[in-house]
């Protein structure tokens, strides 16, 4: 089974103009992630054949659907699986009627319907209708009425976020393991980092109208290209000028040290949330980086509270409950923060002259 290859231009008003490009090999995960309106819901609509193509073309398997001129396949004759971020059940229909409904409709035998009723353990909810399913149960029958028409794409778009919190953490490795059971190329769409990194074998990142990067999690987490991929990955970047070790960062009045002496000119710093330390007073030993700022913003994560600091330096921090309590940290505190030369990771900014 051959991949996508699209080119995806259209323009959505005269200060918006959606301009992308995507790959996707058979039996891989790409998930498209950005903001709300960065353009996603646009691209998926472009795929299916709900929007036309200004310019660029999508082809699927070696087949052009759209050349954005001469050649425009109806959505209906594209051969698409897609799961919509509510599912989108018929209520009037058993889960044996809904997942048979595509190769019904296309006056196909019910082989696939069979196979994948099989495939994600449906078959003893046969009768049941949507209302009666749990969460869980509704995602698998979604994805088994987009698999049985047999799809030589599959798109899921937003396929966790209708799901309360605790539901999704437990969804997210289930899907990612019947999503391996679909050989053909796969897109996922999602706003949620957490979704991109535990789902995707690839990940390009759209911001506005445009994909500023396109790499493997492991990618994005080592070297994120925006500001936005950075908060992403949970990390954060600067830009600035390395001369000896020492970075001066463009946009702060602020300098850090670095153990790399070799990458000089412009480059990109990356510092871990976790890689910085919060003190009460001026930390001792005389740290290469350590100042006194003030907590802009708390935010509890669980087993972490994200701590988010004021100038001279916007960083998220990573610290455990416990020592946000000791620290007595609320907003507008006064803390010393300190961070490893070696915790401040230097790349070259190939953007910058």
């Amino acid at each position: 089974m051959s991949g996508l290859n699209a080119h995806v231009v259209i323009e959505r008003s005269p200060e918006f103009t959606l301009d992308v490009t995507i790959d996707i090999e058979a039996g891989q995960t790409l998930v498209l992630l950005g903001p709300n309106g960065a353009g996603k819901s646009t691209i998926v609509d472009a795929l299916a054949g709900l929007l036309a193509l200004e310019g660029g073309h999508v082809v699927l398997g070696g087949r052009t659907l759209d050349d954005g001129g001469g050649v425009f396949v109806a959505p209906h004759e594209r051969e698409l699986g897609v799961v919509f971020q509510d599912y989108l059940l018929f209520e009037h229909l058993s889960v044996l009627e809904n997942v048979a409904f595509g190769p019904r409709s296309r006056g196909n035998d019910l082989g696939s319907t069979a196979r994948w009723m099989s495939e994600l353990g449906l078959e003893a909810l046969s009768d049941r209708r949507p209302s009666e399913l749990s969460g869980g149960q509704a995602q698998r029958v979604a994805l088994a009425r987009a698999l049985a028409v047999e799809p030589k794409l599959l798109i899921l778009d937003e396929p966790l976020a209708a799901l309360d919190i605790e539901t999704r953490t437990r969804l997210r490795r289930t899907l990612a393991q019947h999503l391996s059971l679909y050989e053909g190329p796969r897109l996922l769409i999602t706003h949620d980092p957490t979704d991109a990194f535990l789902l995707g074998d690839r990940i390009a990142v759209l911001e506005g109208g445009t994909i500023t990067q396109v790499g493997s999690p492991d990618d994005l987490r080592r070297e994120p290209a925006t500001p936005y991929a950075a908060a992403l990955a949970g990390l954060n970047l600067f830009s600035g000028t390395n001369r000896g070790g020492v970075v001066a960062l463009g946009d702060f009045d602020h300098y850090l040290s670095t153990a790399d002496t070799k990458t000089e000119g412009p480059v990109l710093i990356t510092i871990r949330p976790n890689a910085i330390a919060l003190h009460e007073s001026k930390p001792e030993g005389s740290p290469r980086n350590s100042w006194q700022t003030t907590v802009a913003h708390l935010e509890p994560m669980g087993d972490i509270t994200r701590v988010v600091l004021d100038s001279p330096l916007p960083l998220s921090v990573d610290i455990t409950p416990a020592a946000t309590t000791a620290l007595s940290l609320r907003e507008q505190s006064r803390v010393w923060a300190s961070i490893k030369a070696t915790e401040v990771h230097v790349s070259p900014n190939i953007d910058e002259p």
